[in-house]
């Protein structure tokens, strides 16, 4: 596992991390988090997948997410608190869980990559408890898929630039209303069916 890995999946380090980042943003809270940290094995047939490669990436795909607002849960709390003016969305407080398509388990329709597709299907399950549990604190969760990106993730392949995901990304971000809570979303705005 490379060190930046090490360090998305070193959960024991993320209250510190809500320590610093506390530093910076005062008694405003913070606005926005998204949990963007990922990691995919290779396409895996059933045989040849491995119990560490389902743990790796159940660790940096699922759990670092999940750990990471809850220690930053107070900061989310004190922004939505601070920004009670505002409709719930990006200028009050919200989580957004970076997924992928491949966690949608109505559109598995090829099958293998075992541990990523599990990872992000567990990720998607978890931003919609978020999103139930967050509601009374009038913070916003929902799940997000980039699209297929030229990335060192999606390969050189890929349909999408990074640009072009980017501000997909950050446009649905911002329009985001309440009723956007809970959802699984692509860059561009559109739902994706669990």
């Amino acid at each position: 596992m490379s060190q930046r890995f090490r360090e998305a999946a070193d959960v024991a380090s993320f209250d510190n991390l809500a320590s610093e980042i506390s530093k910076v943003t005062g008694d405003k809270g913070l606005n926005v988090l998204i949990n963007n940290a990922g990691t995919s094995t290779k396409f895996t047939k059933l045989n040849l997948v491995k119990p560490e490669q389902l743990l790796s990436n159940l660790t940096i795909n699922t759990i670092a997410p999940i750990i990471l607002t809850k220690s930053l849960l107070p900061l989310l709390k004190q922004a939505a608190q601070s920004n009670s003016d505002k409709p719930v969305g990006v200028n009050r407080a919200v989580v957004i869980n970076m997924s992928s398509v491949l966690g949608s388990i109505a559109q598995n329709d090829v099958g293998g990559f075992y541990a990523y597709r599990c990872s992000k299907a567990a990720l998607n399950a978890a931003t919609k408890s978020m999103s139930i549990d967050l509601k009374k604190d009038h913070i916003l969760v929902a799940s997000m898929h980039p699209g297929w990106v030229r990335t060192d993730m999606g390969g050189k392949n890929a349909p999408l630039d990074v640009d072009t995901s980017v501000a997909g990304m950050f446009n649905t971000i911002e329009k985001l209303t309440e009723a956007e809570s809970g959802k699984f979303l692509q860059y561009d705005g559109s739902e994706l069916p669990w």
